[in-house]
């Protein structure tokens, strides 16, 4: 047997494997180490590929296929830097919980620490970001090679989904020839030379005795607060209000916990409670004697603040990936069982509740609340708020919306209220960064209708280049960008106070004209000066295909005006409120 043999077998082997388990796409990035694997992909019938020139934005590009899918997502790229481009988008995976399978071709062994071409450093090039990282062998035409390169396909995928779900790394290191022979690969998929290796897994629960106890614990609790952050799974929409509903617990839904819009029963969700828990005297009269949270840690500030403070409580942490997601620091109970089962269990075992006076009060300070921001569209002028509160109104059924960092996801936060639409809110909230974000919403366009991605100038700015992933596969995304001409989140940090360096370090002004962005990636562009010509222009852009971009320009001035204004203004409708109700 000569080397482009045992390179076909032991390749075709592995990327059988792959498929065997599930794995449906794979984004590529050209290169010539990487060859053996970017043919035997893209020749096998029931693994799709993506191309993606750039590695950076390939990376985010699958990250945005696997979030939405929530099975692992394949990602190839040669050797050298152009895997330490795909690093970004490995740790936003590690820490957001998305499974991904990178796979890195590399030099064999005697071109390595040589001064060869495109030769790094890859073994563990991703450190601990990664749950699993394998130096595979070279490749060999015998059955223990062919059935060790399936094994190691099979695990891969069962470890990068496996909750908590997140990255695996696979460095292969390829010699030359570095042609497989395709027909050759076609028979090793049809005979089947070496069997598949499914692996199977089950989810974490807790014991009918153990579900007793924290079932008494919530029965008990006088006043009990449900939190819910960033959940994968859309089964928890019911699961989880129900349990509120029979606890009489308000639920505080984070827009990315899909709580806030669907066709579920909404009664219980608090979904204001970013803007009132800024107050002073909302905070001193909610003082909840057990708090149960589910998913990531929510993106508000005043919550997580709020949360910091409630020493006396009982706080559950619910964790069907059995992680340490508890910034605040004041978990008295951290529960590793799957979400929806452990809501369905506890709230069949709820024996009695205090009554609802309590939710009754976050309910009515919530609807006071809501009141007040709906003020915001009374709003002339283009702003973020009002963009934000609009989007509900605005969007399709059924639509998907991806969101920026900084201003964006906390306007989101603030203004995107309860509705029955069913639209799916998604970020990059892992890392929390502001890289890869436009890469991140092409590849949740490529597997999800009717997307719109809302970001802001820098974020836009910082992965332009993803574009041209719109550009070559024709992707179907609505951008709604929003320029206020620099970092417009800094505006409400302690950093705005230095006005002699303000704008330099953290104002950063950039003057870019992005209607030549759009003529470079083929994309349609408007740029909006009015709320009627940003609704006729956002509704449009559903009936056309591609890639469109509606830039709506703001002032960072402006909007931190506009915002404190408000917030002044929900306070004192807040004291209206809890004067009348607890006096």
């Amino acid at each position: 047997m000569n080397d482009r043999d045992a390179l076909t077998a032991y390749a075709a082997s592995f990327v059988d494997e792959l498929a065997e388990n599930g794995v449906k796409h794979v984004v590529v990035s050209p290169g010539s180490r990487s060859t053996p694997l970017a043919l035997l992909l893209v020749e096998h019938p029931d693994i799709e590929i993506h191309i993606n020139v750039d590695e950076r934005s390939a990376a985010f590009f699958a990250l945005g296929m696997a979030k939405v899918l929530k099975e692992p997502v394949g990602l190839l790229c040669t050797s050298g830097t152009a895997a330490a481009n795909f690093y970004p988008a490995v740790i936003e995976a590690f820490y957001s919980r998305v499974p991904l399978i990178v796979l890195t071709a590399d030099r064999p062994h005697e071109l390595r620490d040589v001064g060869a071409p495109q030769a790094i450093d890859q073994i563990h090039l991703y450190g601990r970001q990664v749950k699993w990282f394998v130096e595979m062998a070279l490749p060999e035409n015998t059955g223990e090679m062919m059935r060790y390169a399936r094994t190691v396909g099979a695990r891969a995928v069962a470890t990068a989904a496996a909750e908590p779900a997140g990255p695996v790394h696979l460095n292969f290191p390829l010699r030359e020839p570095l042609i497989p022979n395709l027909e050759q690969a076609k028979e090793f998929r049809q005979n089947k030379l070496t069997p598949s290796v499914l692996i199977e897994s089950g989810v974490r629960s807790l014991s009918a005795s153990q579900m007793d106890s924290v079932a008494a614990t919530l029965s008990q609790a006088k006043q009990g607060l449900i939190v819910c952050g960033e959940l994968p799974d859309p089964a928890m929409k019911e699961a989880v209000a129900a349990l509120a509903e029979t606890l009489a617990f308000p639920l505080l839904a984070d827009p990315l916990s899909q709580l806030r819009s669907g066709s579920h029963d909404k009664g219980v969700i608090i979904d204001a409670y970013d803007t009132f828990l800024r107050d002073e005297a909302a905070k001193s009269v909610f003082r909840p004697d057990v708090i149960v949270r589910f998913g990531a840690m929510p993106v508000s500030k005043p919550l997580l603040l709020f949360m910091k403070k409630q020493k006396q409580a009982v706080t559950l942490v619910v964790d069907g990936g059995a992680g340490w997601r508890e910034p605040a620091g004041l978990a008295t109970n951290m529960i590793y069982c799957e979400e929806k089962d452990f809501c369905q269990r506890v709230g069949q075992r709820i024996t009695g509740t205090a009554g609802d006076e309590w939710l009754r009060l976050w309910q009515t300070v919530n609807g006071a609340t809501k009141n007040a921001l709906a003020t915001v569209l009374d709003e002339a002028e283009l702003s973020e708020g009002k963009l934000f509160a609009l989007l509900a109104d605005m969007l399709p059924q059924k639509s998907t919306l991806f969101v920026g960092n900084s201003m964006p996801i906390r306007d989101l936060d603030t203004f995107f209220m309860n509705n029955e639409k069913g639209i799916r809110t998604l970020a990059n909230r892992g890392a929390n960064g502001i890289d890869g974000v436009v890469s991140t919403a092409l590849g949740v366009s490529t597997v999800a209708d009717k997307t719109v991605l809302a970001i802001g100038d820098l974020s836009f700015f910082h992965d332009m280049n993803g574009l041209l992933a719109a550009k070559l596969q024709k992707q179907d995304i609505t951008i709604l960008l929003i320029n206020n001409d620099g970092g417009g989140i800094f505006s409400f940090l302690p950093q705005a106070n230095d006005r002699e360096h303000f704008e330099t370090l953290f104002g950063t002004p950039h003057g870019l004209d992005f209607s030549h962005t759009a003529m470079l990636y083929g994309g349609k562009y408007d740029k909006v000066q009015t709320w009627d010509e940003l609704k006729r222009v956002f509704t449009e852009s559903f009936e056309i295909q591609g890639l469109k971009i509606i830039e709506v320009p703001t002032e960072r001035e402006s909007n931190l005006q506009k915002h404190r204004n408000l917030w002044s203004y929900v306070s004192q409708e807040i004291k209206l409120v809890l004067d009348r109700e607890i006096s």
